[in-house]
């Protein structure tokens, strides 16, 4: 093992230590959850950045881009940067008026102790796909840096404990403190390896030029028919509405330290996001021009085109860009895993684990949300050992869940004052019912995708389920005062002067 393994486990170390320490200013749930509230605005920008640009983002998209084009990535990070923009400037605000701790408190207060459970275990269950992301491209990175020394399936379990032990004790502190290191590491790497490759083949206008010429940007918009615009809405979609109800987002509005932070800081970490992931776009298809013999290989049906970029950087840069690169990659991997461990286990703690023990003291549901991340980060690990899904599918997919689920009566109890328990009940149950069964009954060949149909049923549901109840009780309310004579006195006669003669 050479010089650059060495510099990346140094670097794995000091960060790693930083969370550590980051776990000194934790002392109750509220710290562990939220950082006390007390993010300034610039670590609220970098742990938003920080926590979306990872393996996805670095290693899925660029392969992604270079088999199916721009149409290709319309999910990420098209819809992504799209969802943080839209949740900063619309559901920010309204959702850190509330001053709660998690997205299922929303849940519980505006729908009840159903909706709360409902909504909460979709939401868990989620981050399975965009955890095991993660988890897996830590397997890939310390399998290439190691030389083949370290596999990958013990990359991805030294990678997952190394992550769970800061997250476990410094939780959202430790998150924001090493966010903010990762975010300077990642905007300054990949902007000195972008020089750096652009400066090998004639600038970043050659390599622009040739993607235009090769195509890779005519398909950005649908076919004018009704199955391209389908499947265009399905793919924006389900990033961009499916991943707002989750508790990640959220966490990092209710971490703020004023409610401008919490708006302006989705915000601009999203615009920041979108802006890099192209980044490694750039690098990606630079790869096409620089080795299109390498690239060749990977994109068969036997290789991995997720393996293109790192194999560029290794075979075709000097010792301190593959530092750069994969001190970036670790920093995208690291800050997207953490959060991504820290999110569903506080959920789980406090909405489905501290109403059934409701005499827990403060200290043991911080011990509580602890030991949930550990179980969380073990269950995530075997997922992804056991997955054989491109890092971009699960994190794409990831979202299907809430999407169906959770995300119209999030937006619906923000903004229509009319949606009631019943509704948001229906909205949920039919969601995730027409979703699964458009999976098991239609699959691909579906017309209509199956997270699309279950967004649909689930607005359907909320509309029936609010309205119906209420047309129904006014209807017999009205029946039976007109049994009773009630309404004789608004009923006009002959006598009355006032009716047309």
């Amino acid at each position: 093992m050479g010089m650059l393994f060495w510099f990346v486990i140094a670097y794995w170390v000091v960060s790693v230590l930083i969370g550590l320490w980051a776990g000194s200013k934790v002392h109750n749930t509220r710290d562990f959850a939220i950082a006390g509230r007390h993010l300034p605005f610039y670590m609220v920008v970098a742990t938003v950045f920080a926590t979306w640009f990872g393996s996805e983002a670095v290693l899925g998209i660029p392969a992604t881009f270079l088999d199916e084009g721009i149409g290709g990535i319309i999910a990420d990070p098209f819809g992504a940067s799209l969802c943080l923009i839209l949740f900063g400037l619309f559901l920010a605000g309204p959702l850190y008026k509330m001053n709660l701790l998690t997205i299922g408190d929303f849940y519980k207060k505006r729908y009840g102790r159903t909706a709360e459970i409902m909504t909460t275990l979709a939401i868990v269950v989620s981050y399975l796909g965009w955890v095991g992301a993660q988890i897996t491209a830590l397997g890939l990175v310390f399998n290439i840096v190691s030389d083949g020394h370290i596999s990958q399936f013990w990359g991805m379990w030294i990678g997952s404990i190394t992550i769970l032990i800061y997250t476990f004790f410094g939780g959202m502190w430790a998150i924001a403190i090493t966010d903010l290191l990762q975010m300077v590491i990642i905007v300054v790497g990949m902007l000195i390896i972008g020089g750096e490759i652009a400066g090998q083949i004639g600038g970043v206008g050659v390599v622009v030029d040739s993607a235009v010429a090769a195509g890779k940007f005519d398909n950005f918009w649908p076919e004018a028919n009704m199955i391209g615009i389908i499947g265009f809405m399905a793919a924006l979609f389900t990033m961009m509405f499916g991943s707002m109800p989750q508790q990640d987002v959220f966490q990092r509005a209710q971490s703020a330290r004023t409610l401008q932070y919490a708006k302006w800081g989705s915000v601009l970490g999203g615009s920041l996001y979108f802006v890099f992931a192209f980044v490694p776009v750039f690098l990606a298809y630079s790869a096409t021009m620089i080795d299109p013999k390498m690239v060749a290989g990977f994109m068969t049906e036997e290789g991995d085109p997720q393996m293109i970029l790192p194999t560029l950087i290794l075979n075709h840069s000097p010792l301190l860009i593959q530092i750069l690169f994969f001190g970036a990659l670790l920093s995208a991997i690291k800050s997207c895993a953490s959060a991504t461990l820290l999110a569903p286990s506080v959920t789980f703690t406090e909405n489905i684990l501290r109403p059934l023990r409701p005499e827990m003291t403060d200290k043991k549901v911080l011990l509580s949300m602890r030991s949930v991340t550990v179980i969380f980060t073990l269950l995530v690990t075997l997922y992804a050992i056991n997955s054989d899904a491109s890092i971009f599918e699960m994190v794409e997919n990831a979202y299907q869940v809430t999407l169906v689920s959770a995300f119209i009566p999030l937006v619906f109890g923000v903004f229509w004052r009319k949606a009631t328990n019943q509704g948001a009940l229906a909205a949920i149950f039919l969601g995730l019912l027409v979703w699964i069964s458009s999976i098991f009954f239609a699959g691909e060949d579906a017309v209509l995708p199956p997270q699309l149909a279950g967004l649909l049923a689930s607005f359907v549901g909320m509309i029936v389920g609010s309205l119906m109840p209420q047309f129904v009780k006014r209807s017999v309310n009205s029946f039976d005062d007109l049994n009773s004579g009630k309404l004789a006195e608004i009923i006009p006669t002959e006598e009355d002067p006032y009716v047309a003669k």
